[in-house]
């Protein structure tokens, strides 16, 4: 049974969020990583047509659109993002730690369904209007 610890994983960065740190694993069914952003960096807005995502905020605080839904998370909240949903956010504090898990595994990088939303310029600029807001 494999063990893996997260100070020991490799560091990534994906062309599709190239402000982004990664450590991802692939499963047989799944992929997981850690994604860490540094404050007043976003994740554009996007969606993924044929993964369901999980993420898990263990450090720090992010401003997140999720379809309708809007608002700040932050260490503890589990949020969930259906296939299709667009969603992106903008980092609050220092810095965000997070865990993401998404299926199915297609080739294991975790920004492999990555798709920009068609208004991801109009819903950037609404996040970044937030961050100076909440600044």
């Amino acid at each position: 049974m494999p063990f893996y610890k997260q100070s020991e994983m490799e560091e990534t960065t994906l062309p599709e969020q190239p402000m982004g740190i990664f450590k991802g694993l692939p499963g047989d069914l799944m992929k997981v990583g850690f994604v860490t952003y540094p404050q007043g960096k976003l994740s554009r807005p996007h969606f993924h047509p044929n993964e369901e995502q999980f993420i898990y905020i263990i450090e720090g605080r992010q401003y997140m659109i999720l379809g309708e839904d809007e608002g700040i998370i932050g260490p503890g909240d589990l949020i969930h993002i259906p296939r299709n949903t667009v969603h992106g956010g903008i980092i609050i504090d220092e810095k965000t730690v997070m865990f993401a898990a998404k299926s199915p595994v297609g080739d294991g990088n975790l920004a492999q369904d990555h798709n920009d939303a068609e208004n991801a310029d109009e819903i950037t600029e609404k996040l970044k209007s937030k961050f100076e807001e909440l600044s």
